[in-house]
């Protein structure tokens, strides 16, 4: 079958999420949008020198059976899909990507390949199956989200860490608490983490934190991380950074920030929720997700999405 690839129109969206050394084997005919390399500086004849065809994005969109976009397809190019087509990428069809769903996805019967490094899904007919894929595997992205975000919300708000002057939360264990974690501690070794069981003690010390860094994702309708009760507590001044981008939700009120304008303040607290911050380093993120999903979405015959919830 034909995968088309789209460049992601995503704010502040860089990666590349498909190299061309990385084109070998497989079962479907790949169309390129033209420019697709260009953040990483790939012509492309670099593309076509592996195969593949390049086209106009309109072109993709009319002549693919499925599309892949790193990162939700916006309204500006719902005109251009075709019923029936199979969408793949982060589309987060239970939470930010639900317009989509009820917009675009449900009327034209699309089969939306969700790449949630937790648990990805196919949907299609008002249904889902769960995808079989390794656990986290694509979990340096998350990592890096936690690395890079870190590191951007500390330089945003002005403040390089002292070890004998900062004291440092995390909230979580997982890829982007990691990812934090290991930014932090160049500049302090006053941190500590807490997973959930250890929470309320996180919670009964929250005055004596200048940082608190959460890498918990809770989803629409869960209970808070840190509710609108438990950051009264916090100090003022303190730098709270949802590395999660769970906006609303583990930070219960926070929203969401962007590159250029990454921290609000509240109540004389400062807030940073930056969504799509691996695009930060995307050099770095690049080849590894091109990798990872060349091997497990790209290589395969697209064919079995749709037949996976026929």
């Amino acid at each position: 079958m034909k995968l088309g690839f789209i460049k992601s129109n995503f704010q502040n969206e860089r990666r590349v999420p498909l190299l061309p050394e990385d084109i070998h084997d497989f079962q479907n005919e790949i169309i390129i949008e033209s420019g697709f390399g260009a953040n990483l500086e790939i012509p492309d004849s670099a593309y076509a020198a592996v195969g593949c065809q390049i086209r106009s994005r309109q072109a993709v969109f009319t002549e693919s059976a499925g599309i892949f976009s790193l990162k939700a397809i916006q309204p500006n190019d719902y005109p251009n899909i075709r019923a029936g087509q199979i969408i793949i990428g982060w589309t987060h069809p239970t939470g930010s990507g639900r317009q989509f769903m009820t917009q675009q996805a449900n009327p034209k019967q699309l089969v939306v390949v969700d790449l949630d490094n937790t648990t990805p899904r196919v949907y299609a007919h008002q249904q889902s199956v769960a995808l079989d894929l390794p656990k986290d595997f694509i979990e340096r992205n998350s990592f890096y989200a936690g690395y890079a975000g870190t590191l951007h919300a500390l330089l945003s708000f002005g403040l390089l860490p002292e070890d004998s002057a900062t004291s440092v939360a995390i909230l979580g264990t997982g890829n982007a608490a990691q990812g934090a974690a290991h930014a932090i501690s160049k500049f302090t070794s006053h941190v500590r983490m807490f997973n959930r069981r250890t929470l309320p003690e996180c919670l009964d010390n929250l005055a004596s934190f200048d940082i608190v860094i959460n890498g918990i994702e809770v989803g629409a309708g869960g209970t808070p991380i840190l509710s609108l009760a438990s950051q009264a507590g916090l100090k003022p001044g303190c730098l709270i950074i949802d590395i999660a981008a769970d906006a609303g939700n583990a930070v219960q009120g926070n929203h969401f920030t962007y590159l250029n304008d990454p921290i609000y303040e509240d109540h004389h607290r400062f807030y940073y929720t930056v969504p799509n911050v691996p695009s930060l380093v995307y050099r770095n993120i690049s080849p590894y997700l091109s990798r990872q999903l060349s091997h497990y979405i790209f290589t395969p015959d697209i064919k079995q999405f749709q037949t996976m919830t026929a």
